[in-house]
C-alpha cells in the first residue's frame, strides 16, 4: 500500500461508518465522473445518503438511490424495506418481484417566470406546448417523441440556467411520456435515466392523461424505462438495477 493511503471498496458508492470530509467526496466523485456518485452511512433503523455530481452536492437523485439499495441488498445482504434520510426527506426503497420501487415525494410543476420562458423558447427547436419547473429544474413539453429524441442541445446555453437543469417531454408511443434531461453546469451533459425528475413529470402527466399510472421512457442514447404512479403527495417508481463493476479506490491517509 502506498504511503500515505488508505483502502476503500465502492461500488460505485462508498458504505461509510461516518461521512468523510465534503472536499474528499467531492473528489471521488469528480473522479468518477458520473452523472452521481451516492455515499451512504448507517442513520438509526436506516441509513443516511447524499449525492455529489462531479461538481458539487445536489439535493435529489433517484437512481443513485436505486444504485444503493441494490448494492446493500446485493453486497450487504440486505432485507425488507430501506429508509434513507436526504436533503428532501425520507426515501423508501422495497423489493418488488425483481425490482425495486422507490417511493418518493411529489413535487407538483410550477410556473415558469417569463424571462425564462423567453430563454428557453431560444433554445428549443419549436415553441413548447407547454412550460414548467420545479425547485431544481426546468421542464418544457414538445410536440411528439420524435422532436425530442432528435432534440441537439445547446449545453453552453442550458449550462446558463445553472443551477437549474432542462427537462424535455413529449407523449410517448410505446409509453406515456418520453423525456430527456441535461443538467451540464452540474457537469453531466445529459444524464441516462434520472428517476428525480418523474417526481414532477408524473404528476403532470398524470393530470394531463387523466390517470395515476403511467409507463415512462427517458430516450437518452442508453435510455431507461420507469413505471411510475402518483398516490396522493408520493411518486413511488419501480425499476431494476444490475451490478456491473466493482473496483477499490485509495484514499488520503
Amino acid at each position: 500500500m502506498p504511503n500515505g493511503l488508505s483502502k476503500a471498496t465502492l461500488l460505485p458508492f462508498s458504505f461509510l461508518e461516518d461521512w468523510l470530509s465534503d472536499d474528499v467526496m467531492q473528489a471521488i466523485a469528480n473522479e468518477n465522473n458520473l452523472a452521481e456518485t451516492a455515499f451512504v452511512r448507517p442513520s438509526g433503523e436506516g441509513w443516511g445518503l447524499r449525492w455529489f455530481t462531479p461538481v458539487h452536492e445536489v439535493d435529489f437523485c433517484d437512481h443513485a438511490t436505486l444504485a444503493a439499495a441494490h448494492v446493500l441488498t446485493t453486497e450487504y445482504k440486505g432485507q425488507g424495506e430501506m429508509a434513507f434520510a436526504t436533503r428532501v426527506g425520507a426515501l423508501r426503497v422495497s423489493r418488488r418481484e425483481g425490482a425495486y420501487q422507490l417511493d418518493l415525494p411529489c413535487f407538483p410543476p410550477q410556473p415558469v417566470e417569463d424571462e425564462l420562458n423567453s430563454a428557453l423558447e431560444a433554445i428549443l427547436p419549436q415553441r413548447p406546448a407547454a412550460s414548467f419547473r420545479n425547485f431544481e429544474n426546468l421542464f418544457v413539453e414538445l410536440a411528439d417523441e420524435t422532436t425530442v429524441r432528435s432534440f441537439v442541445p445547446d449545453l453552453l446555453r442550458i449550462g446558463r440556467f445553472h443551477p437549474l437543469g432542462l427537462v424535455i417531454t413529449a407523449p410517448g408511443r410505446a409509453h406515456d411520456f418520453v423525456s430527456r434531461y441535461f443538467v451540464p453546469g452540474a457537469g453531466i451533459p445529459e444524464d441516462p435515466v434520472t428517476g428525480s425528475i418523474h417526481a414532477t413529470l408524473v404528476p403532470y402527466w398524470a393530470e394531463k392523461l387523466g390517470k395515476t399510472h403511467v409507463s415512462a421512457f427517458q430516450c437518452s442514447q442508453r435510455g431507461g424505462h420507469l413505471l411510475c404512479e402518483l398516490a396522493g403527495d408520493r411518486v413511488p417508481i419501480t425499476g431494476r438495477a444490475k451490478t456491473f463493476m466493482k473496483a477499490e479506490i485509495y484514499l488520503p491517509d
